[in-house]
């Protein structure tokens, strides 16, 4: 097993900015947001078990998951939802741990939003990074980013792992509260950190 890193932090912290500039440096970076596509993708026994627990009005005119209609169908029905993550999250843990175990570069980086809450599943990673962010930063960058009210942003934030569970489960820290290009030097310095631990392991 390669040595792995989980990249985590809030919704609206800046992680997409932190995983460009891993993947700048060589890092293959595993994004669980993109697995969740991928087992759900037409001929998947995952999009199977959706078809068969929800019925074929979730699909669209091409054989796809119809993710506006899921969504909808999942917002009001705390069960619905919870039939679909007990689907998907189990597929998104096995395609990540398979992609982690096939990497051939020093180290690996996965993107995990949600590793607090489903840090049970990944004890196996060697390094936890946070990029962190104060909650009312968070706010101000998904009011101008997604143009929704303030009200909503927060609730959006109440539905995630506090701040405190994330940087609890840290072994770094990336501050992102300031410029973007701030987060260069702070990337470089992990990935010659990461560099080194990878290597004192081999």
């Amino acid at each position: 097993m390669p040595f792995t890193v989980a990249l985590t932090g809030g919704i609206a912290a800046g992680k997409s900015a932190v995983e460009q500039r891993f993947k700048a440096h060589g890092v293959h970076v595993y994004d669980a947001d993109h697995a969740a596509r991928v087992v759900v993708e037409p001929g998947s026994d995952g999009l199977a078990a959706i078809v068969t627990a929800f019925g074929d009005e979730v699909l669209d005119a091409q054989g796809r998951l119809d993710r506006p209609a899921m969504r909808q169908r999942i917002f009001s029905d705390r069960a619905a939802r919870k039939t679909l993550e007990a689907i998907v999250h189990p597929r998104v843990r096995q395609w990540m741990l398979e992609a982690a175990q096939a990497d051939v570069g020093a180290y690996a980086v996965l993107a995990i939003p949600l590793l607090a809450e489903n840090i049970g599943h990944y004890r196996w990673v060697d390094r936890i990074v946070v990029v962190d962010v104060p909650e009312t930063t968070q706010i101000l960058r998904l009011v101008g980013r997604d143009g929704i009210e303030e009200g909503l942003a927060a609730r959006i934030l109440a539905s995630q792992a506090p701040r405190s569970a994330r940087l609890a489960l840290a072994d770094d820290v990336i501050d992102n509260d300031g410029p973007e290009s701030a987060l260069d030097a702070q990337v470089a310095d992990l990935h010659r950190r990461y560099l080194a631990l990878a290597g004192a392991r081999r």
